[in-house]
């Protein structure tokens, strides 16, 4: 279970600056070790999709989105992602997850991304085994986006993808004085930032001529979990109180999600990558139970009659696409 970012990521209070010498550290150690890893090139390209922090900034929808770019543009594209919380990534295996998987083997965005992509999908810690394992089951494959890869450096990759929520940058240090796994000008070195949010002037100047492009997480209509083609505008609930469960990084977004659709949440955030169980959704009242597209593929075997998924999809400023493809060209043209 990941625990929840400690609130002293906020601000370089004291306790932050007594762990400063640490994170110099971890910098130090980082640095050093992305300077000696030998890249393992793969046959295709690679499309690295990730942030410098801990804690969700909306990579999920990205990777969702940009499988739906690539796959429009007459691409093949597959998905290796680490499998974070679930069984066999820990067990350091690879394999391939299906869409019906079982979260608990194979970790709860893999399996969401199987589902909303139907793109063939590897976990393993080992990314290049894991890509390496997906291009022997689907040799027509052309293109790979590497969920979360943007420390895995042992995978090289053609074309970086930052997904940056300015709120999770925190305090701007390393861990762990911070929630930083890179340092902010890291930005700097990217192909082109996708914002969850407002960037401020500082992050800008940081990014120099690395083009950014907003976002917006678009919700869809409700789907109830006992019965996925049971569906309802949220709209419905305009005015009403609704449970609002949340395991992922920012539940608060979700939260004002709902509430910006006129639903009176009544909150339940719960850590990112949290195991689900029955108790957790059994409240002693009868009002209607929503919750994110990452918990639903949990919950869905226990869920109560009135628990419904809220679906989002990401909506991505123009030119983005664009310019991802023509890199993806530019770079197939040089090769």
């Amino acid at each position: 279970m990941a625990a929840r970012a400690p609130a002293f990521w906020q601000r370089r209070g004291a306790l932050a600056q007594l762990l400063r010498p640490l994170s110099w550290l971890f910098g130090a150690l980082a640095a050093r070790r992305r300077a000696r890893l030998q890249r393992q090139r793969l046959p295709v390209p690679v499309i690295v999709v990730g942030n410098i922090a801990v804690g969700g900034s909306g990579k999920t929808p990205v990777v969702d989105w940009l499988a739906g770019v690539l796959r429009e543009a007459g691409h093949r594209p597959g998905i290796v992602s680490r499998g974070h919380g679930g069984r066999l990534s820990a067990q350091g295996a690879v394999a391939m997850v299906p869409a019906d998987g079982d979260p608990a083997q194979y970790g709860d965005e893999p399996v969401l991304l199987a589902r909303l992509t139907a793109c063939p999908l590897v976990i393993g810690r080992d990314r290049p085994a894991a890509a390496r394992e997906l291009l022997r089951h689907h040799p027509g494959c052309d293109v790979l986006i590497a969920d979360d890869g943007m420390q895995h450096y042992r995978l090289a990759r053609d074309i970086e993808i930052a997904v940056v929520d300015e709120a999770t940058l925190g305090n701007g240090l390393l861990l762990p004085a911070g929630p930083l796994r890179e340092p902010l000008a890291r930005l700097g070195e990217v192909d082109l930032v996708i914002a969850h949010g407002p960037l401020s002037a500082r992050l800008q100047a940081l990014l120099g001529t690395v083009p950014a492009y907003a976002m917006q997480l678009q919700g869809g209509a409700l789907r109830a979990l006992v019965d996925p083609a049971r569906q309802r505008p949220a709209g419905e609930l305009r005015g009403q109180r609704a449970h609002a469960v949340a395991g992922i990084g920012r539940p608060q977004r979700f939260f004002d999600q709902l509430a910006a659709e006129g639903i009176e949440v009544i909150p339940h955030p719960f850590p990112d990558h949290h195991r689900f169980k029955a108790a957790d959704l059994a409240f002693e009242d009868a009002l209607p139970i929503l919750m994110t597209a990452k918990d639903a593929v949990k919950c869905a075997p226990f869920a109560p009659a009135d628990c419904w998924e809220y679906p989002v999809r990401a909506q991505i400023g123009p030119g983005a696409a664009e310019r991802i493809l023509e890199k993806l060209e530019d770079g197939r043209t040089s090769a």
